[in-house]
């Protein structure tokens, strides 16, 4: 979709209601359902952060930018997400650490880009954070500065891919807490996206459909 026809469905985006749980049950391994179902992880006092769903044009068409981590000790090493990260003292709020974060990683200042909307925050067990995801938009074309300390790569997906249910799959993974699993999948070039990056990714996924569809 080119970039200046998405920008108008911006205001209807700003007023979908969000879907939350039943949007991130569709991509959701198995063992996560529970914990989006009893919402328990609150006695956990998990740790917060927050990321960013980056819109921009390239070349006239929207994409959505994603980072493809470095490996590293930890249980995200070199996993697919969205540039983001854990709040620190410095953050006036989520929506703060997620600009900050997406300017070190990514190399975009904040003033390029307008917060849209909060989605629904998502547990992640592994590392016992909750995060919370903002949609944002940057109206010019962005030259991406990945620091390499975190980010091996930015991946640039087209908005048309993504609203594509070809781009879904399931994939066996190794995770963490179980082997050789099936889990439900974005499919971005080569990359597999599952777990936690995926669910975000489907209730953005939802809204912005949902938005275009009940024009």
């Amino acid at each position: 979709m080119l970039f200046q026809d998405f920008i108008k469905y911006i205001p209807k985006i700003e007023k979908e209601k969000l879907l939350a749980a039943d949007a991130h049950a569709k991509m959701a391994p198995l063992e996560r359902i529970s914990f989006l179902k009893e919402l328990n992880y609150e006695n956990r006092n998990p740790r917060e952060a927050a990321v960013l769903m980056l819109f921009y044009p390239k070349n006239g068409i929207t994409h959505l930018a994603l980072i493809v981590r470095n490996t590293y000790p930890g249980v995200h090493s070199s996993q697919i997400g969205f540039p983001g990260g854990k709040v620190e003292l410095v953050d006036k709020d989520l929506a703060d650490t997620a600009l900050r974060e997406t300017h070190e990683e990514v190399g975009i200042p904040p003033h390029k880009i307008q917060i849209i909307k909060p989605f629904s925050k998502v547990y992640i067990p592994p590392s016992n954070f909750l995060v919370s995801p903002f949609m944002g938009i940057s109206h010019e074309e962005l030259t991406f500065i990945p620091d390499h300390d975190e980010v091996k790569n930015v991946l640039e997906f087209p908005l048309f891919s993504f609203l594509d249910e070809k781009s879904i799959t399931n994939v066996k993974m190794t995770t963490s807490y179980a082997t050789d699993i099936e889990v439900p999948a974005f499919m971005v070039e080569k990359y597999v996206v599952w777990g936690a990056t995926a669910m975000m990714m489907s209730e953005l996924k939802e809204a912005v459909k949902n938005a275009i569809n009940n024009e």
